[in-house]
């Protein structure tokens, strides 16, 4: 059956765009963990279907608008949460309700808008993903392992410790802007396969269930984006299995599955790991003894 379905294009599309968000989401949501903004991706979804509105609404491409409108929204995060009175929750919490509000608002007023439109880039439609589609999300995934890749060990560094970032001389505000744009990137790469709304998971639960099961920054990046993949892929195979299952929520309910798992054997192994730290200890007292 599987190899039947790597026949159809409309699979092989939804496969490749299925691994490039698997791949991609858990990179950035690495560093997004670790810095404590697990909720910058909800706040910049909710960003960027107004950008999508907007391509409804002036007749350009909403993919397009939606890269541009989450940039924007993304620096704007940055820079409140940096200069600004706003703490970093409140400034996500007024781009959720503001970018909502004018998604809602403009794809109203927009003549080539539709619910239907509407709910492909809240939950996501990858069994309708475009060659161009594929193409774009291929050229912005590319940027966003260019940056993981080039920069990561500066990023590491500062989502570790700002102050001590600063201290190593660092260009702290342009590495938090990166990370932030990255971010931006990711959302618009993810919004066909997931959904706005569910984006976020798949930027953070690959990550959480990696950190259950190991320590090291570079290893728990590695395992997410595995983990990532896994989901992604399951959660198409799924929905391609019974058309009535949505595949974002798929895909999320996979990542969710694999965390329960994932903290069950990570507590065997902690308990495994302290007690062979206790049987090693005794056995150095005896030694001594």
């Amino acid at each position: 059956m599987i190899f039947e379905l790597l026949q159809e294009q409309l699979f092989q599309l939804a496969l490749i765009a299925a691994l490039l968000v698997g791949l991609c989401a858990p990179a950035v949501g690495t560093f997004i963990v670790q810095r404590r903004l697990a909720l910058l991706g909800d706040g910049i979804g909710h960003v960027a279907l107004t950008g999508v509105a907007l391509g409804f609404l002036t007749g350009s491409a909403p993919v397009l608008t939606a890269v541009l409108v989450s940039v924007a929204g993304a620096v704007a995060i940055e820079l409140v949460r940096a200069r600004g009175r706003t703490s970093g929750d409140v400034a996500l919490a007024l781009l959720f309700y503001g970018g909502i509000a004018g998604g809602v608002m403009l794809m109203a007023i927009a003549p080539g808008g539709s619910n239907a439109k509407l709910n492909s880039y809240l939950f996501g439609a990858i069994a309708s993903v475009t060659p161009q589609d594929i193409w774009v999300i291929a050229a912005l995934a590319v940027a966003v392992i260019g940056v993981v890749v080039i920069f990561g060990r500066e990023l590491f560094v500062l989502c570790q410790d700002e102050e001590m970032a600063r201290a190593s001389g660092l260009p702290v505000r342009f590495l938090s802007l990166l990370i932030a744009v990255t971010a931006a990137l990711t959302v618009v790469i993810a919004m066909r396969v997931v959904g706005l709304l569910l984006v976020s998971a798949l930027m953070v639960i690959p990550v959480a269930t990696s950190q259950q099961l190991t320590r090291g920054f570079r290893t728990t990046m590695v395992l997410a984006m595995v983990f990532g993949v896994l989901a992604s892929v399951g959660g198409l195979l799924a929905s391609t299995v019974s058309t009535k299952v949505p595949p974002g929520a798929a895909i999320v309910l996979l990542a969710l599955a694999g965390f329960v798992l994932a903290l069950g054997v990570g507590k065997l192994l902690r308990r495994g790991r302290s007690e062979e730290s206790r049987v090693s200890s005794r056995m150095r007292v005896e030694e001594v003894a």
